[in-house]
């Protein structure tokens, strides 16, 4: 039975588990300059962040957050005597939100750097971060690939303008390819750029000219994601209000089926139903880490974190979450995994890569329905794994219910 947070996080990281399938931070940071229609993260614009919360002394009070992880890892011999008393190495790293590019460079550096000196970066190790296009320039770039980036993510969603302007987006389409080239020039071997498709007003041609521009580009990662209308975001209600039309499920599968196509001709795979990379290097291993059932501490507000069989959320908004953080772990919530619910992330996790699901892992009422997914042309049963094929991959929620029934 769960007694509290700090006991169940304390127990977790002190399991012998811990790590053993890779272990990873993500660091959140929640600042933007306005809110995207589309978006519902935890996120705050200036005027929503209230009093004694700043950009400017952000990464300070994230870095105090990696020293209490840090410290959970280094007293856990109290707990497991047979267990070493020092934290498990980092394998990747990374920086999302909101815009973390709206930190300094220096700002974001110094995380990384807090996180090397509590944690120790494994060898080889991954830190990605997430940046706009209009937050970025080669001197930034630069300044981060010195302070220990390795890999960069940059959001163009699309080159149309006008469906940046649906999506509230900030930037030009030829800032997003400027960016890319900002990146490359500042020497980071693995750039990766997000799409958005469906949008309202968007075209086949407007999105065959954005997957056309990635590759142009020259990076080494695709992510492309079909538009969802969140509850509560502007564009849900501009929806509602018949300002634009709702996305249409037919042209989210005809985009994604242009998706494949133009990228497996431009020399892309995929690895998981929305990424696509041009080699088993540039696949983003954070996210990998989590498919794959690693384990990973979230640092920052809002963020999630999880170690064997405990799953924990900070509080959400800055202001609570600092001043939580100064007197304990900012968590405000937490949950005790029970077998099933492992069971049924896994599979769902898992069967979404390319890799595919052991046929091992299923209980065998799911290895009976991995015969019938299979015989209807959603999956390819082979080497005892279950893989998707790409009308699967248009259908992997429906065939993940079905194995899980």
């Amino acid at each position: 039975m769960s007694t509290s947070p700090a006991t169940d996080i304390a127990a977790a990281a002190a399991d012998p588990a811990t790590g053993e399938a890779g272990f990873g931070f993500y660091v959140h940071v929640p600042f933007c300059v306005s809110r995207c229609g589309y978006c519902d993260f935890n996120t705050y614009t200036a005027s929503e962040l209230g009093a004694g919360v700043s950009r400017d002394t952000y990464a300070a009070i994230v870095r105090s957050e990696i020293r209490a992880a840090a410290a959970q890892f280094t007293q856990r011999s109290g707990v497991n005597q047979g267990h070493s008393d020092t934290p498990p190495k980092v394998d990747t790293v990374f920086f999302g939100g909101g815009t973390p590019t709206l930190l300094s460079a220096a700002d974001l550096a110094s995380i990384l750097a807090e996180i090397d000196s509590e944690f120790g970066l494994a060898a080889g190790y991954e830190a990605t971060t997430e940046a706009n296009p209009e937050s970025v320039d080669a001197d930034y770039l630069a300044q981060l690939h010195d302070g220990g980036f390795t890999r960069v993510s940059i959001g163009m969603q699309s080159t149309a303008s006008h469906v940046l302007k649906v999506l509230d987006r900030e930037h030009s389409p030829q800032k997003a390819l400027n960016a890319v080239a900002y990146a490359h020039k500042a020497g980071f071997e693995h750039v990766s750029l997000d799409l958005i498709y469906g949008t309202p007003g968007e075209k086949a041609a407007d999105f065959a000219d954005s997957l056309a521009a990635a590759v142009d580009t020259g990076v080494d990662h695709v992510s492309a994601y079909a538009l969802i209308v969140e509850d509560g975001t502007a564009l849900a209600r501009r929806i509602r209000s018949g300002q634009v039309p709702q996305p249409s499920d037919d042209v989210a599968a005809d985009r994604y089926l242009a998706a494949e196509a133009a990228l497996s001709a431009a020399g892309f795979s995929w690895y998981e139903v929305s990424n696509w990379a041009k080699n088993d290097t540039a696949r983003c291993r954070h996210n990998l880490l989590y498919w794959d059932g690693g384990h990973w501490w979230g640092a920052g507000p809002g963020a999630h974190s999880h170690l064997p069989g405990v799953r924990w959320w900070n509080h959400k908004h800055p202001s609570t979450y600092g001043t939580a953080l100064a007197q304990d772990l900012p968590v405000a919530g937490h949950e005790l995994l029970t077998p099933e619910d492992r069971y049924l992330e896994r599979v769902l996790l898992l069967t979404r890569l390319a890799s595919g699901l052991p046929l091992a892992e299923l209980r065998p009422e799911g290895r009976a329905a991995a015969e019938r997914v299979a015989a209807e042309g959603l999956a390819e049963l082979h080497d005892d794994r279950l893989v998707l094929t790409l009308r699967g991959r248009l259908l992997a929620d429906a065939v993940v219910r079905d194995l899980t029934a």
